[in-house]
């Protein structure tokens, strides 16, 4: 008998990610601060069992207290090196209140060009940017 030389089988690693770009009616955006990265928008990892909608709302609703209805999916940030793949969607307020957690140090509403000078991360600024133009949708970013 021949040995078996196929290699094992080892599923890759990939992380996905829901986050929200969250507009209220004064044309706002809901930012959280997290302990590690400052200002960003809300979102999280997707749980196994979970659709990429329904983390999004649980994500956004956790981290900052507010309850919101998914308007669209824009599209998707890969990051290449670390295996994760971020998908945004828009997304309105439909209700909560503002309200901290372990993962949001502060929450809140900016004006659009307020939000954008806060965030620290760029890709974080362009993620807010292409979901802001609907010319750039659907998207797809590897980094």
């Amino acid at each position: 008998m021949g040995q078996n030389t196929s290699p094992i089988y080892t599923p890759s690693k990939h992380f996905v990610s829901a986050a929200t770009i969250v507009l209220n009616d004064q044309k706002e955006i809901l930012l959280i601060k997290g302990p590690m990265r400052g200002w960003e928008m809300p979102g999280g990892i997707v749980e196994e069992g979970e659709s990429l909608k329904d983390a999004a709302i649980r994500e956004t609703k956790e981290e900052s207290g507010i309850d919101i209805e998914v308007l669209k999916f824009c599209g998707i940030f890969q990051n290449v090196n670390k295996s994760i793949c971020n998908t945004l969607f828009l997304a309105k307020p439909i209700g909560g209140k503002l309200s901290t957690s372990p993962e949001s140090l502060e929450v809140g509403f900016f004006p659009i060009e307020q939000a954008l000078k806060m965030i620290t991360i760029d890709n974080f600024r362009q993620r807010i940017e292409y979901c802001l133009d609907s010319t750039k949708q659907p998207f797809y970013v590897a980094f």
